[in-house]
This record gives structure tokens, sequence and C-alpha cells, in this order.
């Protein structure tokens, strides 16, 4: 079956690992990889995350568009709630910033589905990102956590010898992995 091309925003190598080769068991001849995480902080982790990103592109030999780091912008956006917990509002504008950005990107380059690699963390609300994301057209409600989807990316990783984050990127997230690491001990 050939679905014909779609756009991947990625967050990092480890959730693209699977995502790619579920891409492309679904028929997908022409993915594309979009990494636009103004999120990340600081900006030494957005580009040694990037590091890893491109080599899974060039691992699977798939074009690789980077964003502009964004950074000031994204935390203007999301300054608003940076009260609420993780899974929250802020995490809703967040992602709404980051769709907006993949939608504009596929329009540009002719693609006309895109889709996102953060549906493969158990961490993430699948539904709240298929919600906001059905609000751009040729957006792909794929869960990539199903069928162990996460449990294969880990695997893939290893194997590739890939960077695997402990936090989703923002500093809202990195404060949050602190203080629980602080009360554990």
């Amino acid at each position: 079956m050939d679905s014909g091309p779609i756009l991947l925003h990625v967050c990092c190598a480890p959730c693209a690992t699977w995502s790619i080769l579920k891409l492309q068991e679904l028929g997908y001849t022409g993915i594309t990889l979009f990494y636009s995480n103004a999120n990340i902080y600081p900006e030494t982790e957005y580009y040694k995350r990037l590091e890893y990103v491109q080599q899974l592109a060039e691992r699977h030999s798939v074009p690789l568009v980077v964003d502009n780091y964004g950074h000031n912008e994204w935390l203007n956006l999301t300054s608003p709630f940076y009260m609420e917990p993780e899974g929250g509002k802020r995490c809703d504008v967040c992602f709404q910033y980051t769709f907006s950005k993949a939608h504009a990107l596929a329009m540009t380059l002719g693609i006309p589905e895109f889709t996102t690699s953060l549906t493969i963390s158990p961490f993430k609300n699948t539904e709240t990102i298929f919600r906001i994301g059905s609000g751009f057209p040729g957006f792909q409600k794929i869960n990539f956590k199903e069928n162990n989807g996460y449990k294969k990316s880990i695997e893939l990783s290893r194997e590739y010898g890939y960077y695997r984050q402990k936090y989703c990127g923002c500093e809202y997230s990195l404060a949050e992995l602190k203080r629980r690491s602080i009360k554990k001990g």
C-alpha cells in the first residue's frame, strides 16, 4: 500500500526510531523529519538531541528539516502557565505551537499529511495530542505507542547508541524532575 509522503515532527531520536519504521509499515513512502522543538531547555540539550536526530535521518536516508530554536517565543506563549503540572494547559499550548509549525512546513513542502512522534511517549496524553492535532488539516492520528512501540523505541535506541533524555525537554519538566529526585532522596 502506498500512502504517499508524510512529515513527521520528531521530538528526539529515540522517539522517532520506531515512528519511522511504523510509518514505513503503514505504507508511507516519503517520510520527511521535522525537528521543531522550541520547548527544549537548555540550548545545549536542544543541540544534543538534534545531533542524534541527524544520525537517525542519515541511518534511514530520510530528509530532515531543522526549525530555528525559537525558545524565547515559545517561553512567551507558555510562561503564563508555568504553574501548570506536566500534561496541563502549558503542554496544550506547546502542542498547538509545534503543530502549527509542522502544518505550515508540510504545506510549504507540498506534503499533504503530518504527524508527531510525541504519541510514542507513555508520559504524553495521546488523546490530547490527537485533539489538538486534529485542528490542523492533514494531521494523522497515529498512536506510535500501540503494540509496544515505546518498548521498541527503547530497544532501537540502545541498539543505535542514541542518547535518551530523562525529561520532556522544557525547563518546567526539568524542574519537576529535580523536585521528584529530591523527594526520592
